[in-house]
């Protein structure tokens, strides 16, 4: 069997860690990047031989949860180590990337036209927005996101909430996240707000203006039932045919997108798991979209399962 080679190429960086930061931003997003390929590394080496030395489909669940585990446990430290935050907002907390979504209240983030991700941006207080400067891939790929989620709202007819609806394994369906705009938006803003200010930050920059769309995550109990139900499908196909495996994989990914865990720093964990995984599961090591959050958070089920990178990167 050839060896399996976890490097920086399966974490391409995301477009939204481009904020017009040049060179020393350049340097930071790859390094992050290489560190997800050590931390990938490591947690394949973990699952191989745990999960061939599992007796049951149980006991193989167990063995995801604890690497699941022991990667939240990685992006904590990560956090420790870290100077601190970069550009607009509250300065780095690594309490937050080991409290949970169900004792912190769920996340919300913005997508569409946000202006203090574009360089040079200037407060408007008459507005509550960042007005002018230059884009950068940040602040580009949210206002295509925020466009596709209300391309979302007016072919699914909703109304100022849009509840992602997931097809679990079993048939049925079960609430995911949910996109809001218009007055639910602003009541979210609203929340946000209060948030801030009891962290003794500042709210009154806070970027609230326009006609905000936010992602919602999913209410804590679904969630776990989602999480729950990834991990199955990860423990299951271990026993299945290639075609199959890759399958499961991509279905266990949107779930685990859907029921992310901590309040900071799932999407790292979830993306150095699912590479993990499926280089023990795929016989090569995965190459995930830059955009692999959004895909799933935003664009629905049907659409965010394949993604243009699952073939090339396991054939």
């Amino acid at each position: 069997m050839a060896t399996i080679c976890i490097s920086s190429a399966s974490f391409p960086t995301p477009a939204l860690a481009f904020r017009g930061g040049g060179p020393a931003e350049t340097c930071r997003v790859e390094a992050f990047a290489a560190l997800q390929s050590r931390a990938a590394d490591g947690s394949r080496r973990f699952l191989l031989s745990r999960l061939s030395a599992a007796e049951s489909s149980r006991d193989r669940v167990e063995v995801l949860r604890r690497c699941h585990r022991a990667l939240s446990e990685w992006r904590y430290n990560v956090a420790c180590e870290a100077p601190g935050r970069l550009g607009v907002g509250l300065p780095l907390d690594a309490e937050r990337f080991r409290t949970s979504l169900r004792a912190g209240g769920p996340n919300f983030d913005r997508v569409g036209d946000l202006g203090r991700l574009r360089a040079g941006a200037a407060w408007d207080e008459r507005s509550r927005t960042f007005r002018g400067g230059a884009p950068t891939p940040a602040s580009e790929i949210l206002r295509a996101y925020g466009q596709a989620a209300l391309e979302r709202f007016a072919e699914e007819r909703a109304g100022d909430v849009l509840v992602n609806q997931v097809v679990v394994p079993s048939g049925r369906l079960l609430p995911g996240n949910r996109l809001v705009r218009g007055m639910a938006a602003q009541r979210v803003a609203a929340e946000l707000a209060e948030r801030i200010a009891a962290r003794g930050g500042d709210p009154n920059r806070m970027e609230v203006g326009g006609d905000p769309v936010y992602v919602v995550t999913a209410d804590p109990d679904n969630a776990d039932r989602l999480f729950a139900m990834a991990l199955r499908l990860l423990a299951d196909a271990v026993d299945l045919d290639e075609d199959a495996r890759l399958q499961k994989w991509q279905q266990a990914r949107y779930l685990l997108y859907q029921a992310p865990q901590m309040k900071k720093g799932s999407d790292a964990v979830t993306r150095v798991f699912l590479v993990a995984v499926g280089a023990v599961l795929l016989g090569a090591a995965p190459v995930l979209e830059q955009d692999v959050d959004l895909r799933c958070m935003v664009l629905g089920q049907h659409a965010a399962t394949t993604m243009p990178a699952d073939l090339p990167a396991t054939r």
